[in-house]
């Protein structure tokens, strides 16, 4: 057997038998399903696995490319250790404002450095101000277009182990048609084809929610 589908039936039972949703990341998730882009939050099983990546590989400071609502910046925070630190990335003072309210009731604002700018212009700071090969873990989840950018400077930022999770990368099975030539499905395609071949990482491409790549710097 290649696979167990899941159904909506076997997806509750996978939620009722593993995930451990703190009622802040609940009460998140359900305001951003209200959301006019609610699609964009990711899953809660997605957000746990998460925060057991950053548990396992000791993470005290990450990086976060596309913040929106805050649910996965809340999740990595609440697992690190007190002194840890998430250097996050967004455009939206709109959207993060919502992630800011709810950074503030987990108490974990001390945590958390936003920056509202382009993302590739902060991560283009952090390597100017020496800070490359200090991050242990990095979450991409951002404008497709630029996800290559984002991974060559991530790539640079984290350490030799550090890992790099990518999401959105089976995109909802758009990179199968070949029909569809938009600018964010090509330039997941060409980016999941990058990474098959790149020998800076250890890879792995998870069915988690709607694929989650994972690639650790050797």
């Amino acid at each position: 057997m290649k696979f167990t589908a899941l159904n909506d039936q076997l997806h509750d039972y996978l939620l009722s038998v593993s995930l451990r949703e703190p009622l802040l990341l609940q009460q998140l998730r359900e305001e951003t399903s209200h959301h006019a882009r609610g699609n964009m939050q990711i899953a809660p099983e997605q957000g746990q696995f998460m925060a057991l990546l950053v548990q396992l590989i000791g993470a005290e400071k990450t990086l976060e490319v596309g913040v929106f609502t805050g649910y996965s910046s809340l999740s990595v925070a609440l697992a690190l250790p007190e002194h840890g630190k998430v250097i996050a990335c967004d455009v939206s003072e709109e959207y993060t404002s919502i992630a800011r309210r709810y950074w503030e009731k987990a108490e974990v604002t001390h945590k958390i450095d936003l920056h509202i700018a382009p993302a590739i212009q902060t991560l283009d700071r952090l390597l100017a101000e020496g800070q490359a090969n200090t991050f242990d873990f990095a979450f991409i989840d951002a404008d497709k277009e630029n996800y290559d950018g984002y991974y060559e400077r991530s790539l640079q930022l984290v350490r030799k182990g550090g890992l790099i999770a990518i999401d959105n990368v089976l995109w909802s099975g758009r990179v199968l048609d070949s029909q569809l030539q938009d600018v964010d499905t090509l330039a997941i395609r060409a980016l999941n084809q990058k990474l098959h071949q790149d020998r800076r990482i250890s890879l792995s491409l998870l069915p988690v929610s709607d694929g989650l790549t994972l690639a650790l710097k050797r």
